[in-house]
């Protein structure tokens, strides 16, 4: 009897998933998939990215939907695009064979009016974007009255975007009397808090330990100097000739600068992120999935959903926001039972920040040496060999050719061949790594307790009521904060609120560090050396009409008083909206952005300032 079978999975769908390549369940789908076929329950189902979990809850699903009738039974909630066509795409496979099924995507991006006709056809199951789904409701266009299940896959991700009212929405138009069953790599206190307001004593299914890391992988870690950062990118990916991977950048703006310097010196590279038209996304998709990309540059949303097994790695050029976030980025590699490695560049500051992350993950990390120039040589070299070994000769359409080309070499030995032929392709490496410097910092001060972190942070100590706090990271002295006179009721994240301010100021993203957006204002790092720039650039500036203000934080002006306002914290613990209160229940980044490009880097035409944006 086959595996899936023996879980209780019927014929039909076997058949199709077999097809697929499905030989073995994987831990997460051999637990869960007996439990969601016999009973009547809620579920939690916690386990590593790219650890089967959509099949998990995709191969009962279908089997609990009755494909005769047209009434929407099943609603899959995800976070993107992306992740909502794949698990669209996933489960259309599931059921090849089975009559009458109808799986339709509801997502931004994509018209409207095509999924509204879509899902009037009949759809059983319906799976959508958050924001998306509202639109539906309100048009009426899609009924929950008659849903059995409620998926919510990634929860957590949904959360971190802003969707928590959206999910009361949509889940206030389904039945009380359903099955909700919860999946996501990692369990924060947010989706803990979903999963006891919406489900009622849910089972619950941990593989491995709450936001573990994948076995498989494994976590390196290198020390550089910022402005060493993008060079350090290149010199990784010249050591590793095979990569086929994905470097994960922290905003959509420093997302598409690293794609272009990657493109402008050469590297087979693209990017990927959420200012992209959804025609653009699919076809920079298409071309990384058919590995015409090597690779893929990203925003940690826009890579939700990217299910292609063969990754061998993930570059996080800075490291996310929420330092969580972590455990999904490093899941897009070694999928399917593969290995693969994850790398954190780091700047000396952030040292301290790979103990967390040895916690959250519970593997160790490996520091490394960014590799020198002979190193990379050596690496392309003999993988170059290798190429010209195992490369496949059509014998017949050579063939022709043969004796014109030994009679143009029947002068060189062997030796003498094999040398020029491996030179005509290796020259271009030798010539560009010949004077290349060391990019490694040295182990220095930022090492000298393990309990302290690089600028003497303070270790973990008991917050209010016992609880735990994160550590602060202390404030970067060649950072200037701003207090802007915009925020949230402006329609503003943190994304907008940097696309706005490199575009006011015309600054590169680089120069730019922690954003924090409030209600009807925000504050912003700078480098130092920026800020009468970005004091000039601002004056007389305006946005959606309103006349905007900047003014450095700590001026005494007002706006950076402690008091008052938002409260980040629950309960007694008010947390101020100013300046005097950055104790965050988040770990915050607080990444080293120096001004100017890494060396390695192209610098082409004038600029207005040696800040300001390249034109492209």
């Amino acid at each position: 009897m086959n595996k899936f079978e023996a879980l209780g999975i019927e014929a039909r769908v076997v058949k199709a998933i077999t097809e697929l390549g499905f030989e073995t369940p994987t831990p997460i789908q051999e637990q869960a998939i007996p439990v969601l076929l016999k009973e009547e329950k809620d579920l939690v189902g916690l386990a590593q990215t790219g650890t089967g979990k959509t099949a998990a809850f995709g191969l009962p699903l279908i089997q609990t939907v009755d494909f005769q009738s047209h009434h929407t039974q099943a609603l899959i909630l995800c976070p993107t695009r992306e992740l909502c066509l794949q698990i669209t795409k996933d489960l259309q496979s599931y059921t090849k064979y089975m009559q009458g099924a109808n799986i339709v995507a509801i997502y931004g991006g994509a018209s409207i009016v095509n999924q509204l006709r879509d899902v009037k056809r009949g759809a059983q199951i319906v799976v959508g974007t958050p924001g998306r789904m509202v639109d539906m409701i309100n048009r009426k266009g899609v009924t929950l009255k008659t849903v059995k299940r409620v998926v919510l896959d990634e929860a957590d991700e949904m959360l971190n975007m802003g969707f928590k009212e959206d999910l009361d929405m949509i889940l206030s138009e389904t039945p009380d009397e359903k099955c909700t069953w919860l999946f996501s790599a990692t369990m924060p206190r947010e989706v803990e808090s979903i999963a006891r307001k919406y489900m009622a004593d849910p089972f619950q299914i941990t593989v491995g330990k709450r936001n573990e890391g994948n076995v498989n992988i494994e976590h390196v870690y290198y020390v550089v100097h910022s402005r060493d950062r993008y060079a350090s990118l290149k010199r990784i990916v010249d050591y590793y000739p095979e990569i086929f991977g994905i470097v994960f950048c922290r905003t959509k703006a420093e997302t598409q600068e690293v794609a272009e310097k990657l493109i402008r010196d050469g590297y087979n590279a693209d990017a990927l992120h959420g200012d992209l038209s959804q025609a653009q996304r699919d076809q920079v998709m298409k071309r990384y999935r058919s590995k015409s990309l090597q690779v893929l540059v990203a925003t940690d949303v826009a890579a939700r959903g990217i299910d292609v097994d063969d990754v061998t790695h993930v570059i996080n050029y800075n490291l996310p926001d929420e330092i969580e976030n972590y455990t999904h980025r490093s899941g897009r590699t070694a999928r399917a039972g593969k290995t693969g490695i994850s790398i954190v560049i780091l700047n000396v500051r952030e040292v301290s920040r790979v103990k967390i992350l040895e916690r959250i993950i519970g593997k160790k990390f490996t520091k490394a040496r960014i590799p020198g120039g002979h190193e990379v040589c050596e690496k392309q070299l003999f993988s170059l060999i290798s190429k010209i070994h195992d490369v496949e000769v059509n014998e017949a359409a050579i063939a022709e050719y043969l004796p014109q080309i030994y009679a143009q070499l029947q002068d060189l030995s062997k030796e003498e061949l094999i040398k020029r032929f491996v030179s005509d392709e290796f020259n271009r490496f030798l010539d560009y790594y010949k004077n290349a410097p060391d990019l490694n910092v040295e182990n220095r001060s930022f090492e000298k307790s393990p309990d302290r972190g690089e600028r003497g942070e303070r270790p973990e100590r008991s917050g209010e009521r016992g609880e735990s706090t994160r550590r602060v990271p202390e404030r970067d002295s060649n950072m200037t904060r701003f207090f802007i006179n915009v925020g949230e009721m402006d329609g503003l994240d943190k994304g907008g609120l940097l696309r706005f301010i490199c575009d006011t100021s015309n600054l590169e993203g680089s120069n730019i560090g922690r954003i924090d957006v409030k209600s009807s204002f925000s504050f912003f790092d700078a480098a130092k050396e920026v800020e009468d720039f970005l004091l000039n650039a601002f004056k007389g500036s305006t946005f959606k009409g309103r006349k905007v203000r900047i003014d450095p934080a700590d001026s005494g002006n007002g706006n950076s008083g402690g008091g008052g306002g938002n409260s980040f914290g629950s309960g007694k613990r008010p947390y101020g909206g100013g300046e005097g209160g950055w104790k965050k229940k988040r770990f915050e980044s607080s990444q080293d952005f120096g001004g100017g490009n890494s060396s390695g880097g192209n610098s082409n035409g004038p600029r207005r300032s040696k800040f300001a944006k390249k034109s492209h």
